[in-house]
């Protein structure tokens, strides 16, 4: 069953700023999606598009079968959360308790249930034992774990993750994988992203450049496609630049060895 379905989407920002072009795509629920793209070519445009802050210029989405609109945009805002990528922007509490609460304050769940949420949530992201502390005193990756607490409690069936790890260091940017991870089978999964790393926690690869899809599978399947990667400014991984070496070497079982590379790239 398809939760996302988008038809010929295309938006402008004016008249010369042509950010999507005849965007077409679904995604089936419970899977796991990533969007990678340079700055600019049109992931977090589509991003805003599925949530209903920005209306397309031409084009259909629907979401859970039904045609987005401006009449239901909030009612299917409910089915999707979105974490962006600064995560200073996002808080709203005083306490990280009160944050992860507070848009079920806004939808008046019992009080009785939303105890059980956040204390749900917050132990699933590990923030449990930081309820009472200041959102401001937290480190980049506790924020961001304390936002994905925020938007997993409203129990959205999609999530969206909008360049989460861009702004954190690297022991942060392992700590949201790891939620990610942890989630990933639960929930419907669109990670926007620049980094290939990243992506190779997903079902599927979508990748954008110059607001259109030029390659979309398997990380395996896209990911072997360098010279398309590298046209669309993505820099490829490690493992793939090894891969490269060895191919314009004059080893003699270089075969063998790009095999075990790639296997190496895709071990999960």
């Amino acid at each position: 069953m398809n939760i996302i379905e988008v038809q010929d989407l295309q938006f402008q920002y004016n008249q010369i700023d042509v950010a999507l072009r005849n965007v077409s795509f679904s995604v089936q629920k419970g899977e796991f999606i990533s969007i990678l793209g340079h700055n600019g070519s049109g992931k977090s445009t589509l991003a805003k598009l599925l949530v209903g802050l920005l209306k397309p210029t031409s084009g259909v989405i629907k979401i859970d079968g039904q045609v987005l609109t401006e009449e239901n945009v909030d009612f299917l805002r409910q089915t999707i959360g979105i974490v962006f990528q600064n995560p200073d922007n996002q808080f709203v509490g005083v306490t990280v308790k009160d944050d992860i609460a507070f848009g079920l304050e806004n939808r008046k769940v019992p009080r009785e249930q939303m105890l059980q949420q956040i204390e749900r949530y917050a132990t699933l992201v590990s923030m449990q034992n930081f309820m009472d502390h200041n959102p401001e005193n937290l480190s980049g990756g506790e924020k961001q774990r304390v936002a994905i607490a925020g938007v997993l409690a409203c129990e959205p069936e999609v999530i969206i993750f909008d360049e989460a790890t861009s702004m954190l260091d690297p022991k942060g940017v392992r700590e949201v994988l790891h939620v990610i991870s942890n989630i990933k089978g639960n929930r419907t999964i669109l990670s926007i992203t620049h980094n290939l790393e990243e992506a190779l926690l997903a079902d599927r690869v979508m990748v954008m450049n110059e607001g259109k899809i030029v390659a979309m599978g398997t990380p395996k399947e896209v990911f072997k496609q360098k010279e398309l990667l590298k046209d669309s400014k993505l820099d490829i991984l490690e493992s793939m630049k090894l891969i490269e070496l060895v191919e314009q070497s004059k080893l003699n079982n270089k075969d063998t060895i790009q095999e075990h590379l790639w296997e190496f790239t895709y071990k999960k």
